[in-house]
């Protein structure tokens, strides 16, 4: 077998290279326009009276990775887990937008963490912003197909439904 033909049949690979995380793919792809849109759209108009300049950084990051959480969760909820709709229905809107945001929560400190770091090192904002999201981004996938968008169930489903006297 060729070393490509072993690579591709690494479960791990498969995994990354599944029909989902392709759509993720996408819906990165478009979360990643708008950050980069309002990141720029901060820094150099919304946000320019503010300084010091890592000051006006900060709230330009923030601002951004609003937008593209809201705009990724949107997406992935009606088009990259739209199978998983019907399993997750008991979840009210808001608190499925939480354990998105908690499972996001890991990735975009790493956004900020990188971002900052690359900027430090003399990269420009956006090429610096663009780099941390590719590296944020396998993080985000798994912490959210777990748990977010219902693979694994809630602990209060799960023992709803043991058969009673059940205590394991």
């Amino acid at each position: 077998m060729s070393f490509i033909g072993r690579l591709a049949s690494l479960p791990g690979l498969r995994w990354v290279l599944g029909h989902r995380f392709l759509k993720f793919g996408a819906v990165g792809a478009s979360g990643t326009v708008v950050n980069l849109g309002v990141l720029y759209l901060s820094q150099e108009f919304l946000f320019a009276a503010i300084e010091p300049a890592g000051t006006r950084l900060n709230a330009s990051l923030a601002l951004a990775i609003f937008c593209a959480t809201v705009n990724n969760f949107a997406w992935n909820r009606s088009w990259t887990w739209a199978d998983r709709r019907q399993r997750n229905l008991h979840k009210p809107l808001l608190l499925q937008f939480g354990q998105y945001a908690l499972a996001c929560w890991f990735a975009i400190v790493l956004q900020i963490v990188f971002t900052k770091t690359f900027a430090g090192m003399g990269l420009h904002y956006i090429v610096a912003n663009l780099a941390a999201i590719v590296l944020a981004s396998v993080f985000n996938f798994a912490l959210n197909d777990l748990w977010a968008f219902g693979r694994m169930k809630s602990m209060s489903i799960a023992r709803n439904r043991e058969p009673p006297g059940d205590n394991r």
